[in-house]
Formats: C-alpha cells, structure tokens, sequence
C-alpha cells in the first residue's frame, strides 16, 4: 500500500531538512511528492533546498496570496515549465478572504496562468477560498478543461466540486477532514466520487489528527486518507491505491521522476 501526497511544500518546513523529510515519508509508504511553488521569485530557491531527487516533481506558479510581490513574469513561468520535473502550473487561483484590492490582480494572473497551462499541456493547480462562482467561471472562460488539473485543500461546497469534476478537474482533500470542526467537508468527502479525488499534506501547514497543532509534512499524508476511508466506508488501501492512480493520470510526467 502506497500513498502519494499530492501537494506540499518542502522548502517551507522547518524542523528538518528536505532529504530527512523525505525519508521519513518513504518510511510510511509515501512514494511521490509534489512540491508546490507559490512565487516564481522564490522558485530557484526552493529547487535549490529540495534538490532533484527521486520520487519528487514540482511545479511552479504565482499564489493569489502573493500578488503583492508583483505581477506574473509569463516568460519566466514559461521558461521553469520547459522543465519535465516541473508537472504542473501554479499554484494559482482565487482568493476573496482577504483585501479586495488584489481581487483584479488575482483574476487577470489567474487567466494568463489558465492559458499557459493549455498552451503547455500541464495541468492547473488551483487554491480557490469564497471565490467559487468566479473561480468556475474563468476556468470555463479560459477552456481549462484542455489542461485540466485540480482543486487542491477542498473546503468549498459539493455543488462546485461536481462543476469542477465535469470540467475534468480532480478534487483535493487535506488534514483539514480530519478536524473536529470539518463536518460539512466530510460531508463533501462522502459524496464525490473516489476516482476524482487527490490526498494532499499542503506542509507544513493543517497537520492532520492526531498530529494537529504540529508542523505538517509528507509522512502524515496516510492519516488524510484513514480519514477518507472511514467516512466513505472503504479501506485504505482502496483510497491509497485510487488516489495514487488518480495522482499519476493527471501529473503524467511524475512518473518519469520516480519514487521515494
């Protein structure tokens, strides 16, 4: 039984080195890791702590959070997808919690990043929080269904994960479901369909239980998928085995960048 933990972020732990991180993950049967970028500023410098070793793709994209850094350099986000390791753009999106002045900023980064994704043929890695209808919209606007990609740490309503899922998108779930205060999420969970589902850490941040209050990481990834297994009354060896096939028929290139 292997598990896949489809979104992290490795350069951001701190209490242990990217390669110590990635062994113990190996040690709980977490065979692939795709370490996410959030700025292309800081891109050189997370493939520089990760390094390139086995088992590990990347991708590489502008969050919404970070628009405030600058404006989308496309020739740069194009110049990093040349790179087979990186297997997907972003991550990008929207995100409507916070100030609204960066509400147009995010919208016009998003569309650029929706049509590079097509133009690549990599798929789209989408953070989305009280934007759905937006979100949706653009994706359908811009044609990402030639790219697909996912919806990753889903929080949103069931209404905008089928509209996701008929777009060919696959749904995300983190440690979040694991939480006390989750229901409606779990609620979520039971219902989609397990062959359009991902498992993700997004570490270090939203360690699942029984590890919450701690820095998250890769080898936690197992405790997302029990949580599934429980509220959808399957085994988790259905869900490692499912969500892993279903991590490798959306990121085709991670397989040619091997296991842990």
């Amino acid at each position: 039984m292997q598990f896949v933990d489809s979104h992290c972020h490795l350069d951001k732990i701190k209490h242990a080195k990217p390669a110590d991180i990635l062994r113990e993950a190996k040690s709980q049967n977490v065979e692939h890791v795709l370490c996410v970028g959030v700025t292309l500023e800081d891109y050189p410098e997370m493939r520089e702590a990760v390094g390139n070793p086995s088992g590990v793709s990347f991708s590489c994209g502008v969050h919404p959070l970070y628009m405030e850094k600058g404006n989308l350099d496309e020739a740069v986000l194009r110049e990093c997808l040349q790179d087979d390791r990186v297997v997907a753009v972003g991550e990008t999106g929207l995100d409507y919690y916070y100030d609204k002045e960066y509400h147009q900023k995010q919208q016009d980064s998003f569309a650029r990043h929706i049509e590079i994704a097509c133009e690549v043929d990599k798929p789209l890695i989408i953070h989305t929080r009280d934007a759905r209808e937006h979100t949706i919209g653009m994706l359908k606007e811009g044609g990402a269904e030639r790219c697909s990609g996912v919806l990753h740490c889903f929080t949103e309503s069931l209404e905008m994960a089928k509209q996701a899922i008929d777009l060919g998108f696959y749904i995300s779930i983190s440690g979040i479901a694991t939480f006390n205060n989750a229901k409606k999420l779990r609620e979520v969970v039971k219902a989609l369909p397990i062959d359009r589902m991902l498992i993700e850490t997004d570490s270090p941040w939203l360690a699942p239980v029984p590890h919450r209050g701690k820095e998250n990481q890769p080898g936690f990834v197992p405790h997302v998928a029990q949580c599934i297994a429980g509220v959808k009354g399957i085994s988790v060896a259905e869900v490692a085995e499912q969500t892993r096939t279903n991590f490798y028929d959306l990121f085709k290139l991670a397989k040619g960048n091997g296991q842990l």
